[in-house]
């Protein structure tokens, strides 16, 4: 390795520091639970040690970070074992009941292309047009994702008695 390749120990943990709960959060509602969203959290930051890729701004690093943590959790959900398991996530919700958790309880009914686009949309703050670049669809797919998402929520909260 040459010494202008080397990389910082400075400049990793300021990395981590801005794109760690971006990476966990959507990691979490991706794969529904602690255990994998801690694996794929590691796998995003390992990958960006191994490759040290050189980011034209800070919209494309910040995008590139989302790519992979949205490719890593495809990858998890791909693999043989993945296939032949379930959470128990979704259970574990509907026994606890508390309020603050309604909308999550929904939430990870969701299909998961359907929730990488709210997720993108709602918790990160980022416009279609940035979301389309990132999950690879149509400004147009990602206003539909965000409709049919809203709209299949709707329903099941109006399907349990809950008012929306």
């Amino acid at each position: 390795m040459k010494p202008d390749q080397s990389l910082r120990t400075d400049d990793c943990t300021e990395l981590v520091n801005e794109y760690a709960s971006m990476v966990y959060k959507l990691a979490f509602a991706q794969t529904r639970n602690r255990q994998d969203a801690d694996d794929i959290f590691q796998e995003v930051f390992l990958r960006y040690v191994r490759k040290r890729p050189a980011f034209e701004s800070k919209e494309h690093e910040k995008a590139w970070f989302i790519r992979v943590t949205i490719n890593c959790c495809k990858n998890l959900w791909g693999s043989a074992f993945r296939r032949r398991t379930q959470s128990l996530t979704c259970d574990l919700l509907s026994e606890t009941g508390q309020p603050e958790q309604i909308l999550e309880e929904y939430l990870i009914r969701l299909p998961r292309n359907y929730l990488a686009v709210i997720h993108l949309h709602y918790y990160e703050g980022l416009p279609v047009a940035e979301i389309g670049k990132i999950v690879k669809k149509s400004d147009a797919a990602v206003r539909m994702c965000l409709v049919r998402a809203r709209k299949m929520i709707k329903e099941w909260m109006e399907g349990d008695g809950v008012h929306v």
